[in-house]
């Protein structure tokens, strides 16, 4: 049985949380308020590529310091004002709270899963953060500032998106309606030093051998496609392929939202756009890959093929412009084809399979598969090239393979193989030595597998 002092004192609880739950609502309408008026005040301020950052942020502040002077009703305390100062900074600057995590460079990814659940990959491992979002408003303000800035939008129209952040880092955004709980977000970071092949070879998602050997196909102007699924770092793949060009040619990048990294010369990048509110004017990734045949490229790297832009594709690497690279999301080599196939297909044209394989096995030279293991280590798993014909059926043959059968430690859980060259040596290296690219004698020697104990157990 409670006393009078107990109910008292629970009375007085109530009391406080009250009072600070009308303080906290008093506090996001103002910052809300502040934060409209900052954008309204600045206006084209904010993007003026002419004024350096620290500029723009002394100028921001100033603006807010006027702003929170004009407010009478809340009284602020120094910290709430610096609080306020911080976050709206952060807001019209950045992006807003998961600003920290976008500068983490352990950080590869951020995912918001509605305003109070924020995920993050470190390390290839998915972890909660304790970031949160003020409320939807707040979310949905970051998210339209996001895609603003490369000229798209996001509304109950067009619910769902792709963009950009400045550095290349893709973005996809989700809202009402379809988002039951959202609005979500999810950006995949691209790093502020591209990935070269030293770090992939120190990451061991591939070996200097096989990063050798595939810097020759690139050289010698062979078409090469790069598959895995999603987030197993096939555009990092192609970024780190796309640096053995030469800087002598003429190079056509066409992608969905421009991500390559390319540091040669002569490099020209398209961007597919979505249509506009009237659902007009869109400009496909197909559209794009006919119009680049127009632009006399010596190689067309293609971000990613998904649809029938890959008959485009096929019929430029079998048309003169050998040396293509693009990326394809599939579950190993074989379903590669199989993927190019069906996206052959998707591009209206009533073709035969016979055709469409023969335009594959002529077109397609080499299939570099990457996997995300369980561990979370990225990891090229195949290069196989394709043969040719026989039969009905394109000819495949592995030339280098993961060797799973190393196990994995026992702590950590990491997998021990690495990538091992079958000791096949491909029928296209009399082709590369008619170019000068001479491949060593031993970058085929073959490497014994390991194998499971399990294999020989009895049945």
């Amino acid at each position: 049985m409670s006393t009078l002092a107990d109910r008292v004192a629970a009375a007085r609880r109530n009391e406080l949380s009250s009072i600070s739950t009308n303080r906290n609502d008093a506090l996001t309408e103002l910052r809300g308020r502040l934060h409209f008026k900052v954008v309204e005040e600045l206006g084209p301020t904010l993007y003026d590529r002419q004024m350096s950052d620290a500029e723009l942020r002394l100028r921001v502040m100033e603006m807010l310091e006027w702003a929170i002077d004009q407010e009478q009703g809340v009284p602020l305390t120094m910290s709430d004002r610096r609080q306020l100062l911080n976050e709206i900074a952060s807001d019209v600057l950045g992006y807003g709270p998961i600003d920290p995590l976008l500068n983490d460079a352990e950080v590869t990814e951020v995912m918001v899963n509605g305003p109070y659940d924020v995920y993050c990959e470190q390390r290839g491992k998915i972890v909660k953060t304790d970031v949160r979002f003020v409320d939807d408003v707040h979310l949905r303000r970051i998210i339209d500032k996001i895609v603003g800035q490369v000229g798209r939008r996001v509304d109950e129209a067009t619910p769902l998106v792709d963009a950009r952040l400045p550095d290349g880092s893709r973005v996809n955004a989700v809202i009402h309606p379809l988002a039951i709980g959202g609005p979500f977000l999810t950006i995949r970071k691209f790093a502020v030093d591209p990935f070269t092949e030293a770090d992939l070879v120190r990451f061991q998602t591939y070996t200097q051998r096989t990063a050798d050997f595939l810097r020759a196909c690139v050289r010698g102007r062979l078409n090469v496609i790069i598959s895995g699924g999603t987030g197993s770092g096939k555009t990092t793949t192609l970024n780190v392929l796309s640096s053995y060009l030469p800087d002598d040619e003429r190079i056509v990048t066409v992608e969905d939202a421009a991500e390559l990294q390319l540091h040669q010369d002569h490099v020209l990048t398209l961007e597919a756009r979505p249509a506009n509110i009237e659902g007009k004017g869109q400009i496909t990734i197909r559209d794009l890959v006919r119009n680049c045949l127009r632009m006399r490229p010596d190689r067309i790297v293609v971000g990613e093929c998904r649809g029938g832009e890959a008959l485009d594709m096929l019929q430029a690497m079998n048309t003169g412009h050998d040396g293509s690279l693009t990326t394809i999301h599939s579950n190993g080599p074989r379903d590669t084809l199989s993927r190019i196939e069906t996206m052959v297909l998707m591009a209206g044209y009533d073709l035969p399979i016979r055709a469409i394989r023969e335009q594959i096995s002529s077109a397609v030279d080499l299939i570099v598969h990457v996997s995300r293991l369980k561990d979370g280590t990225r990891r090229v798993t195949h290069v196989t090239e394709v043969e040719g014909m026989e039969g009905e059926i394109i000819t495949l043959q592995d030339l280098f393979l993961f060797d799973f059968g190393a196990g994995v430690e026992e702590n950590t859980g990491k997998f021990l193989g690495r990538l091992k060259a079958t000791g096949i040596r491909p029928t296209f290296s009399e082709h590369l030595q008619d170019l000068g690219i001479r491949l060593p004698a031993d970058l085929f020697d073959p490497e014994p597998f390991a194998r499971r104990a399990n294999e020989f157990a009895p049945r």
